[in-house]
């Protein structure tokens, strides 16, 4: 008999607030995190515009000596997971350590170590490179410093699913509570890469917008989307089997009840046209909770604002809930944040919560264009109403497909 799990603590660092009330105050504000680049001097750049985290700083959440010790990507995510645990009021001195386990992935890790070492290597030779530089680089070192920062002596993983990254990190710490190998996971996804070679990457593949104008820039669904727009920042949510929380009289957000993935298995970067894995990937997490199709009223999408993105996930949504998918609300988070890459699924997880918690569905900000076969209801406008489950969407390159289901929790 696998076990249940609920959500007992949220901890977010985002392009429109540090902190799950400032992101979420943010959220039902309509406000916008895009702005001219300003991490480097983007003037020769095709794309000048990021959704950059504002006024961060390490030291305010560790020891500034660790801080050092760590980029960007681990900052954030150890600030998130240190308001998630506050939140959840997790105190390590009454758990076992190796009970406690994380789930935290990045896309990418360092390209800013990249970047500075090679240069260093090129000018200086390589007795130059810095003895750091491989712990600074690699992306699984989010979850060892999320770890060895609290005490967490559990299962520690790193799941790299590029843009599913977050949604696949907490559906993996589910499966692990669900099957006894933990009672608590810290578990999400971080993200920094506005970099040189990161913006041009992207832009190489014409996958980034070029538009210039804030307010219509990243647009999910929107007939003149025209690309995602990069954003950075961490989502850290506190999974917990529910008698460990109850026992310990732990406030609950709400409850995971399905995660499905699956693969495209066709294109490194284009997803499946008829949007067939996507499809099945929501098919398996509504089937994993055992539910029916029809209860699922809300889904918040992947949403990229790409061209290919918005119509497969379109297709793949009809293609999954036939008829019925015209009756579900679908929004897109990154019409505010942007895409936060291997954080993105972590930090839309945690709207869905704040979402079902509250009984509203933020708007699709700067949706105001139909386009043709993409002809769902994207949220023009905020919605009002009780909804009882979230289905959450990411899809990464490579053909990653991850659809993570959570309802409004009820003994």
């Amino acid at each position: 008999m696998s076990r249940r799990v609920v959500i007992t603590g949220l901890g977010a660092i985002t392009p429109i607030g540090l902190g799950v009330e400032n992101f979420w105050e943010g959220i039902k504000a309509g406000k916008i995190g895009f702005g001219p680049i300003t991490k480097f001097d983007a003037s020769e750049y095709k794309c000048k515009l990021a959704a950059e985290v504002k006024d961060f700083e390490g030291k305010n959440y560790m020891d500034p000596k660790a801080a050092k010790r760590m980029e960007l990507f681990c900052q954030y995510a150890v600030a998130a997971a240190k308001e998630a645990l506050e939140d959840a009021a997790i105190d390590m001195e009454k758990e076992d350590p190796y009970r406690v386990g994380v789930s935290v992935g990045s896309g990418i890790g360092s390209l800013q170590t990249i970047e500075r070492e090679h240069k260093k290597l090129l000018e200086k030779g390589p007795s130059r490179i810095n003895p750091l530089m491989v712990p600074l680089m690699i992306c699984n070192m989010a979850a060892g410093n999320v770890s060895i920062q609290f005490g967490l002596k559990g299962k520690s993983i790193n799941v790299v699913t590029a843009c599913a990254t977050g949604t696949n990190s907490i559906g993996e710490a589910f499966r692990a509570i669900q099957y006894g190998e933990a009672e608590v996971m810290v578990a999400g996804g971080t993200e920094s890469s506005v970099t040189p070679i990161g913006i041009s990457g992207f832009t190489a593949l014409t996958a980034l917008s070029t538009n210039e104008d804030p307010t219509r820039c990243s647009i999910p669904f929107d007939k003149d989307r025209s690309g995602f727009v990069m954003g950075e920042g961490a989502g850290i949510v506190i999974l917990e089997e529910l008698e460990h929380a109850l026992n310990r009289g732990a406030k609950i957000y709400g409850e995971v009840v399905g995660y499905g993935c699956t693969s495209d298995a066709y294109h490194i970067t284009s997803p499946a046209e008829d949007g067939g894995g996507a499809a099945k990937a929501m098919e398996y997490a509504v089937a994993d909770a055992g539910i029916s199709k029809e209860e699922i009223t809300y889904i918040n999408a992947h949403g990229t604002s790409t061209h290919h993105n918005d119509l497969f996930e379109t297709r793949a949504i009809k293609l999954c809930f036939g008829e019925h998918a015209k009756n579900i609300k679908i929004n897109s988070t990154k019409s505010m944040i942007g895409h936060l890459l291997g954080a993105a699924g972590a930090v839309e997880f945690i709207t869905c919560v704040k979402e079902l918690q509250e009984g509203y569905i933020h708007p699709t900000v700067g949706y105001r264009t139909p386009d043709e076969e993409i002809d769902l209801d994207y949220c023009k406008e905020a919605v009002n109403g009780d909804f009882t489950y979230a289905l959450s969407n990411s899809l990464g390159f490579g053909g990653h497909n991850a659809s993570i289901l959570i309802k409004k929790y009820s003994e």
